[in-house]
């Protein structure tokens, strides 16, 4: 709950989110008394085995991207707020390379 509620002070334009089905009616309904439309994504429970999630495969590309920056490969981080800063240091460049249109790591290769 603290999440939602940083994130309704911080980014007052977020009106959605999805959850994962560990999350219970009170997540929604804090949700709701924020003006945020909480969304519990849950697997069919029909299906055996693996089956795609909904919206899953957006945190699991974000994780990928993080990844390909090797000081967040592991936790060397003792703070956690030297642990965001690289993160968001890592999606500025992932953004940068974006906007810039590079598509190789110029990093790995020099």
């Amino acid at each position: 709950m603290n999440l939602l509620d940083h994130t309704a002070t911080t980014y007052p334009t977020v009106t959605k989110t999805w959850v994962d089905a560990e999350f219970k009616v009170k997540t929604v309904e804090h949700g709701a008394e924020l003006g945020i439309d909480v969304e519990i994504v849950t697997k069919n429970p029909q299906l055996k085995g693996f089956s795609m999630v909904k919206r899953r495969w957006v945190v699991e590309r974000t994780l990928g991207w993080l990844m390909q920056h090797r000081r967040l490969v592991r936790d060397y981080e003792a703070r956690p707020e030297n642990s965001a800063s690289m993160i968001t240091l890592a999606m500025i460049d992932n953004l940068a390379k974006r906007l810039t249109a590079e598509t190789t790591p110029t990093w790995r290769y020099g």
